[in-house]
């Protein structure tokens, strides 16, 4: 029997104001594990952590810009200073532009080419600095689990969403060029794998999927079609799946990337 004790572990949890940074730092607080929440807007970090600290979790808000890199050294040592170590990193910050989508009346030629890089930079770069910042503590430790956040568009080319597909492409890549340099160069116990989300209403694609009257848009209805559990998910199924990967459950789980996306990415349409 594997042991699944998470006490005394820290993990560190960009893009922690948002929905899906949001639940998945509640459920790995909610399995005893002390988690940081990072991102730019401290008020909406301390909501999040304020709601797991009253559900008998630990949390603490940082704010911190993931393309900060020096931000983020500094908040590395504030969190050392306060739990002394760091387990988990989940790089679940990340974003899109209006400028870096391509709706049915555009023309791609005439895409926003600075959204376009700031898409790229923020997803990209994004979980690229903090795994510098706070994964180099792991491989110290020589043990540990950086958990990137990549997407269903990655892996099925999508309409529109150009610049975020492009980014989180490069996150799988990176993922796995990561998973490799680790275990051969530093400790096969550091992990490095991915989740990738299907269709989840957060915030961001919101209007792209549903109307004012929260009826599915177009676009929402094919998605849903194309969803043989005909359905979006929720940010609470992503828990699972985080927790397995970090937990020695996946021992031997390296490099890979796991959809959870009620069967999308299986379907082809037929």
């Amino acid at each position: 029997m594997l042991n699944h004790n998470y006490k005394n572990k820290v993990a560190v949890i960009t893009g922690g104001g948002g929905s899906l940074g949001g639940a998945m730092a509640k459920g790995l607080a909610l399995e005893g594990i002390k988690v940081v929440l990072i991102g730019r807007t401290l008020s909406s970090l301390q909501i999040k952590s304020e709601d797991i600290n009253n559900l008998g979790g630990e949390a603490i808000a940082m704010a911190a810009d993931v393309l900060d890199l020096e931000k983020l050294k500094d908040v590395k040592k504030a969190i050392l200073n306060k739990w002394g170590r760091i387990d988990i990193l989940v790089n679940a910050a990340g974003g899109n532009l209006k400028g870096a989508t391509i709706m049915p009346e555009d023309n791609f030629f005439d895409i926003n080419t600075n959204d376009f890089n700031s898409v790229t930079d923020l997803n990209l770069n994004g979980t690229l600095l903090p795994t510098i910042a706070f994964g180099s503590e792991i491989v110290k430790q020589k043990n540990g689990n950086i958990i990137n956040i990549s997407s269903i568009t990655a892996q099925h080319v999508l309409t529109r969403v150009v610049g975020y597909s492009a980014a989180k492409a490069a996150i799988e890549n990176f993922t796995k060029w990561l998973a490799i340099e680790m275990a051969q160069k530093h400790s096969n116990n550091t992990r490095v794998n991915a989740i990738a989300p299907g269709f989840f209403i957060g915030n961001q694609n919101k209007s792209l999927l549903l109307n004012n009257d929260g009826s599915l848009t177009e676009r929402g209805k094919t998605i849903v079609k194309n969803t043989p559990m005909k359905r979006f998910g929720e940010p609470e199924e992503l828990v699972s799946t985080l927790l397995w990967l970090c937990s020695d459950s996946s021992s031997f789980v390296n490099g890979i990337v796991v959809p959870v996306d009620g069967g999308f990415s299986a379907f082809s349409g037929v």
